[in-house]
């Protein structure tokens, strides 16, 4: 499924779509340029399972963890990981087995760690500064 967007509102608007059809366990993974909207559409995922709390890029920290909301959400940002094996280090089964919804920025560089169900979310930019192309496969909406 391929979709137009022309704000970051209308990324939110598709992140929170998605989210209604995620179940426990689901691991959704993005890639996209830097400042392509990931975060932004990462943001409407988190509204959508109903979590109010605010979200922001774990760039430095790896990973952002919210909770109260219908499933729990992990946020995971892998720019500065070198390898899946160093998203084992940092407990990878352990998020997976928590039965949560694990979202991965720049997942292209952990591929080996992620299986066949995995959904799959690309952002590109568009013609101008606000329009993105998203492509979401493994899911239908």
């Amino acid at each position: 499924m391929q979709t137009i967007t022309h704000s970051p509102d209308q990324t939110r608007t598709l992140g929170r779509k998605l989210a209604q059809a995620l179940q426990g366990g689901t691991v959704v993974a993005f890639t996209g340029d830097l400042g392509a909207g990931k975060t932004a559409f990462v943001s409407g995922m988190a509204e959508g399972l109903g979590i109010e709390e605010r979200v922001t890029s774990p760039t430095f920290t790896i990973v952002n963890e919210y909770e109260g909301g219908r499933l729990p959400l992990f946020h995971f940002d892998m720019y500065r990981l070198g390898s899946a094996d160093e998203l084992f280090h940092i407990g990878w089964e352990d998020y997976l087995a928590r039965n949560g919804v694990c979202a991965v920025e720049w997942s292209e560089n952990v591929e080996e760690a992620l299986d066949g169900d995995t959904i799959r979310v690309d952002i590109s930019r568009g013609q101008d500064e606000n329009t993105r192309i998203i492509t979401i496969e493994g899911v239908e909406l």
